[in-house]
């Protein structure tokens, strides 16, 4: 006999994919997965990995978010948005944000600055998908970082802008 599968005939809900990933999170099946984890508005999951550069830029990142602005910096941060379940790289929180929504298993707002750091796997549609997805959740700020070319993109609510409202001096990042 098959397995019987369950039938998704609309996108799930905040709470549905809030849930789903919880389960995830708990299951023995996903202990060892290399990558990012993350649903889409379906419940199917997207996976992608990262290389070593890519976690040190993440680290770096960090490290010069959390001794600039303070607040709490939150990696792999699991952000519940319209368009499903993503883990923004980096996130930097305030603490009026934290003190919302600090105790969330996934997040169920986009903290002030959402940080996507760019692999040779990601699709510029993919990036601006993501961009769009933490805006809907109300980040203030997407920044794009591409190690590779050694380079930040900052965007906010209305496009791209020439540099973040927040002052952060990110050129030790890329060393």
């Amino acid at each position: 006999m098959g397995e019987t599968h369950e039938l998704i005939e609309k996108p799930l809900s905040s709470d549905e994919l809030a849930a789903r990933y919880r389960a995830m999170c708990d299951d023995p099946c996903f202990a060892n997965v290399p990558g990012k984890v993350e649903l889409d508005v379906w419940g199917r999951v997207l996976m992608s990995p990262a290389s070593s550069y890519h976690g040190l830029v993440q680290g770096r990142l960090v490290h010069k978010l959390k001794s600039v602005l303070g607040g709490e910096v939150i990696t792999e941060a699991p952000i519940i948005t319209p368009t499903g379940l993503f883990l923004s790289d980096v996130a930097w929180a305030s603490p009026a944000f934290m003190s919302a929504h600090g105790s969330e298993f996934a997040l169920t707002r986009a903290p002030e600055i959402c940080i996507e750091v760019v692999s040779p796997s990601n699709s510029v549609k993919e990036l601006s998908e993501k961009r769009e997805a933490y805006f809907a959740a109300g980040a203030q700020e997407v920044w794009i970082v591409f190690p590779q070319s050694k380079r930040c993109e900052f965007y906010d609510k209305q496009g791209s802008i020439a540099r973040s409202a927040y002052t952060v001096d990110l050129s030790h990042v890329f060393k």
